[in-house]
């Protein structure tokens, strides 16, 4: 036997049962219109069609859904909305009609063991208010439609006499701006779905409501314009909504709604969520001088009070969800000490050799113990930097 057959040879005896020894086939899924749509007076902002992409589960998960919010931020002006419009974010004119499905949305059994046989849906995001508002803007030949509930009804509609109706189990998810969605519509889905075993989880999107390091609410003003343009506190809990007279638009932040929601939810988060350091944490407006960019871009650079600031950041964000997490015993969380954002739909970090892990507990071993009620899933990481299995967005390093 040659040293290349030996060597081979070797690496094939040490591919464990989770390694891949050869790039898996991507799985990609037609997009669906939604041609009843129209009559529920629901469209993209730029009045397109709305969209989802549905790969049929199989053998004992085929009378089981996920429905899969797509991400992708905000827009809480005209300007910005009007701009959104003429993008994939805002039209489905100018989507992929393909969608590659990996991580919780893998048709394979050793990449996605607890849900790969599922009815896999992914709802696509053209709306820039996650799914939430209701209302329009018409102005000569400018029209923008702010009509994600709408959307979010019309998909609905449209899968429940393909199976979603027949539901025995079904999992409504999201990432970012979609894992906020799924704050915003997990007792929507318990209510359609009233003889299937709804359960939630977001992936970064427990947005926190936070002052920034000016001391200034800026992701508070940003949502409060949003709710108003888009339409959206009509959609809103409203048991939160009533708690919040005063301030009803609080309540699209998931720790003042979380306590109202009923179906059991699972919280996944990076504790240092880059999106949320960059934007509410140290927004542009709360650093005019650059003091943070460098710390942003690799935490060696980050002096000892910003490495300060990243910790209370993490301890604040703990502290919103420690009464749920107490007071709830359906409910499961995994908060590692990563910097990184959305980690359920890359393979990588929701199931590989060197995915993420807490305690030697992957993301998606995590996810599957709480839905299927095999263990209690309560994961919390210890601070940064003593996590090495993160798969960051930045340069890490501790401070010298």
């Amino acid at each position: 036997m040659n040293i290349i057959a030996v060597t081979i040879l070797a690496i094939l005896l040490n591919c464990g049962s989770f390694c891949i020894c050869a790039p898996p086939q991507r799985l990609l899924v037609k997009m669906t219109m939604v041609t009843n749509a129209p009559a529920l007076g629901a469209f993209c902002l730029d009045g397109s069609l709305p969209a989802y992409h549905l790969h049929r589960g199989f053998g004992a998960g085929a009378s089981n859904w996920i429905l899969q919010f797509e991400g992708g931020g905000w827009c809480n002006d005209l300007k910005s909305c009007l701009e959104r419009a003429n993008t994939r974010r805002g039209s489905t004119k100018y989507m992929n009609k393909l969608a590659t499905f990996s991580g919780i949305l893998s048709n394979d059994t050793k990449l996605n063991p607890d849900f790969y046989n599922w009815n896999r849906v992914k709802l696509r995001y053209c709306d820039g208010a996650s799914f939430g508002g209701d209302a329009m803007f018409k102005d000569g030949s400018s029209v923008l439609y702010f009509r994600g509930q709408k959307i979010w009804e019309a998909i609905i509609q449209d899968l429940l006499p393909k199976g979603l109706g027949q539901a025995r189990q079904a999992l409504l998810s999201g990432c970012s701006a979609g894992g906020l969605s799924s704050f915003l519509h997990c007792d929507d889905l318990a209510k359609v779905l009233p003889n299937a075993g709804v359960k939630c989880l977001s992936d970064a999107g427990f947005f926190l409501d936070e002052k920034d390091v000016s001391l200034k609410y800026a992701m508070r003003s940003f949502y409060a314009k949003l709710v108003a343009l888009q339409g959206v506190e009509k959609n809103l809990n409203k048991k939160c909504t009533n708690s919040f007279s005063k301030n009803p638009e609080l309540c699209i932040f998931p720790q003042h709604a979380l306590k109202f929601i009923t179906p059991p939810f699972f919280i996944l988060n990076a504790a240092y969520d880059v999106f949320q350091i960059n934007h509410i944490l140290v927004p542009p407006s709360a650093d005019m001088r650059g003091l943070w960019k460098r710390c942003k871009n690799n935490t060696a650079q980050c002096n000892e009070k910003q490495i300060d600031t990243l910790q209370g950041f993490r301890q604040n964000m703990l502290a919103a969800l420690g009464s749920f997490s107490k007071n709830f015993n359906q409910w499961g969380m995994y908060i590692n000490s990563c910097f990184a954002h959305c980690q359920s739909e890359s393979q990588d970090t929701w199931l590989a050799v060197d995915s993420p892990r807490i305690h030697d507990v992957t993301i998606a071993k995590a996810v599957g113990d709480w839905y299927f009620n095999r263990n209690g899933t309560n994961e919390i990481d210890c601070p940064f930097p003593c996590d090495n299995t993160c798969h960051n967005l930045i340069t890490t390093a501790p401070v010298p």
